[in-house]
């Protein structure tokens, strides 16, 4: 059985090898690890990982097509310096269930075939999953980035994801102490690490860049501090067309001019309900003119959770259109209000002054470095 804390990792090398050690588990020196990732959020965890991982371990880099398009996808690999992926999958489009099987058949023949002593995952995606079962079956060991999250909604896809992900792993890092706390006490037989959020490490290396974007609202015709950033993609949000009347109306009920860089999803969901000419949509965009509007919002309208927690570290307010998240040190902290589609509770929140204090709720910058450097350590 793959992910018990003691349980030793399998390799290719040979016995007289060299050995480094991860926790109590076992890893060739020059491992060899399989990363999957297969949409924006995960493009952008793994920028803060890859290189690191790649300057004395053989990283395989493995796109799933989850996220298809140029908007959502090869604009993020340029724009962040990621590797260019070793396989790309194709297998964007269906249902989540018939999604993750067409991944599970894929990454099994593939595992076959490149043979990893490990494979990282990350978030909660349908990648993710089958990703770590698909390991888990062929008993190659699974490392998962941002572990721990919990939003306790069941009904989420992303939920499921992440819990049965948390407990195929053996190696389980933590973007805080509270998710930490949640594996705990589902007594998860992996080892824990609390590194940080590697999506720090980006917003740190690239929020710069991003700022002297000045051309970006240039472009969408709004400035500083007086324009609302929004996004929504979640089926919950988007697929239920009362509930798709709801966001519309809400979006149309801000007093403020909406930038909305429009999913394909919720662009198709639109379209089809006849609903497309309500809104000013934009395209999909690229991290760095996302950022530079994130950055220079009165406040963002989401139902992301990777975008929560960008807007709380671009000093961002923000409003989620869900009733749970999986981010709640950011609503502790107060610089995110739960709404769900109710537009009064969201145009109260639109003018509710931000918090004069904002923690460093997700650590220092170097999660990608503790990381890879625990993937490495010395037993």
């Amino acid at each position: 059985m793959v992910g018990g804390a003691d349980h030793a990792l399998y390799g290719s090398a040979d016995a007289g090898e060299k050995r480094r050690h991860v926790s109590n588990a076992v890893i060739p020196e020059n491992v060899r690890v399989l990363t999957v990732v297969g949409n924006r959020p995960q493009f952008i965890k793994a920028a803060a990982v890859s290189h690191r991982l790649r300057d004395g371990a053989k990283e395989v880099l493995v796109h799933t097509g989850q996220h298809y398009d140029e908007e959502l996808s090869q604009v993020f690999f340029t724009e962040l310096g990621l590797p260019a992926p070793e396989h790309h999958l194709d297998l964007g489009g269906g249902s989540n269930t018939a999604q993750t099987a067409r991944m599970l058949d894929a990454l099994e023949r593939l595992l076959a075939s490149e043979r990893p002593d490990l494979v990282l995952v990350y978030g909660d995606t349908n990648s993710t999953l089958a990703g770590a079962l698909a390991a888990a079956q062929a008993q190659i060991p699974v490392a998962h980035v941002e572990a721990g999250m919990r939003s306790f909604d069941r009904a989420m896809p992303e939920e499921l994801n992440r819990v049965l992900t948390d407990h195929a792993s053996a190696l389980l890092f933590c973007s805080s102490e509270v998710a930490a706390a949640h594996l705990r006490a589902e007594r998860v037989v992996g080892r824990i690490e609390v590194v940080g959020d590697v999506m720090v490490d980006v917003a740190l290396l690239l929020g710069p860049r991003a700022a002297a974007r000045t051309d970006v609202l240039e472009a969408h015709g709004v400035r500083p501090g007086e324009f609302v950033l929004a996004t929504a993609h979640r089926p919950g949000n988007v697929d239920d067309p009362a509930r798709l009347e709801r966001l519309v109306a809400l979006l149309e009920a801000v007093p403020h001019p909406v930038v909305f860089p429009v999913h394909p999803r919720t662009r198709a969901r639109l379209e089809a309900a006849g609903r497309l000419d309500r809104l000013a949509l934009s395209p999909p965009l690229g991290y760095l003119e996302f950022t530079a509007l994130l950055q220079n919002a009165r406040a963002v309208l989401t139902d992301s959770g990777g975008v929560q927690k960008e807007a709380y570290l671009a000093a961002t307010p923000c409003i989620t259109l869900r009733d749970t998240t999986e981010w709640t040190e950011t609503v502790d902290a107060g610089w995110n209000v739960l709404v769900d589609l109710d537009a009064a509770a969201a145009l109260a929140a639109l003018e509710r002054r931000p918090p004069a204090e904002r923690p460093q709720l997700y650590g220092d910058g170097r999660a990608g470095e503790r990381v890879v450097a625990a993937l490495r350590m010395e037993a």
